[in-house]
């Protein structure tokens, strides 16, 4: 059993699996934001991490993130989710220094080795990154899920949030888009090996280095790219400072191939990359020449996708130039 293409066992892949977008922010908004002055960053903005300050030079930074298999392979599986959790705290321009496993798996029918290949994988990008994994929690499920809870420090004066951008500040994408397709299309046996291997580097591909570059070039705000999609996170920084965007959708880096298999008579397109689109179209104008495979593309479920900085043009900030920020109704989005 242990030989069972791991996707083959999940209704959903990697973060699109995720609970519909406008269902979380709703349920969210039942519940008042914490009045505590030392948490400096809670879920009111819909932010990557929470950042609490234990002193003017020093506060924590603590997320999680988990999901079902976004690739078949066990060891890949567990390098994407263990990235795709450090994110969270790259895109706060924090540091992360520890780590909880979190595991789901169907002990009795994939066997033990599968789920030591899972943690294994995990266990390297942490290593990687300098990040020691501590202890964790698992449970016996159907459906194989892993991920982790990470906690790490962060200068309170350098921050890095999804609420703080400005209009002017130009817009930069470190990361292609396009993994919810590569994904979709691998189980439907419509990846080729470059795509297949292509999605995997990215998504195994730590945002130290984007998150560190773009503190350096005075990045107004960031965020991480992934399941809410390139616009719907885009969306949310807008939404959370106020201010409306522009992205320019023919500069959008996209992964090899993608952008040919959403344009064939069966699109390989995530659920997740669905609800996406139904949650943000109402904030989406669209230009009359964006054709329907770009508009998909801008709305992909991203599973450990790159850092979407706001910072002044020509400041040296990471990534590819894809729009920028304007004084406008907060979290509008024109494509062009």
């Amino acid at each position: 059993m242990a030989t069972i293409g791991l996707t083959a066992l999940s209704h959903g892949a990697g973060c699109a699996c995720k609970l519909p977008a406008a269902e979380v922010h709703a349920l969210l908004g039942d519940f008042a934001a914490s009045a505590d002055p030392r948490l400096l960053v809670g879920n009111d903005t819909a932010d990557d991490a929470a950042v609490y300050q234990l002193r003017d030079d020093l506060a924590v930074v603590t997320t999680v993130d988990f999901f079902t298999p976004i690739v078949d392979d066990p060891y890949d599986f567990g390098r994407v989710a263990a990235a795709n959790a450090l994110s969270d705290v790259y895109a706060m321009g924090g540091t992360p220094l520890t780590a909880l496993n979190l595991v789901a798996w169907p002990l009795a029918t994939l066997g033990r080795e599968p789920l030591r290949d899972v943690l294994r994988g995990g266990a390297n990008v942490a290593r990687e990154a300098g990040v020691a994994i501590v202890g964790g929690h698992s449970i016996d499920d159907s459906e194989p899920k892993y991920g982790l809870a990470v906690t790490g420090v962060v200068d309170p004066r350098a921050i890095l949030r999804n609420s703080t951008a400005r209009p002017g500040d130009a817009l930069y994408l470190t990361k292609p888009v396009g993994g919810g397709v590569a994904s979709t299309a691998a189980k439907r046996g419509l990846a080729s090996e470059r795509l297949k291997a292509t999605a995997v580097e990215v998504m195994t591909t730590l945002n130290r280095d984007a998150a560190a570059d773009a503190l350096r070039a005075g990045a107004s705000a960031v965020t991480d790219v992934t399941g809410y999609g390139l616009i719907g996170h885009l969306h949310e920084l807008g939404k959370a400072s106020g201010v409306s965007a522009v992205v320019r959708a023919k500069d959008v880096p996209a992964l090899p191939e993608v952008l040919a298999l959403l344009a064939g008579d069966e699109p390989p397109i995530a659920g997740g990359s669905r609800r996406n689109r139904d949650w943000v179209e109402p904030a989406v104008m669209w230009a009359e020449g964006v054709p329907e495979p770009q508009r998909w593309l801008l709305c992909d479920a991203m599973t450990s996708g790159g850092l979407l900085v706001a910072a002044p043009d020509g400041a040296g900030a990471p990534g590819t130039p894809i729009g920028r920020l304007e004084s406008g109704e907060p979290g509008t989005i024109r494509v062009v």
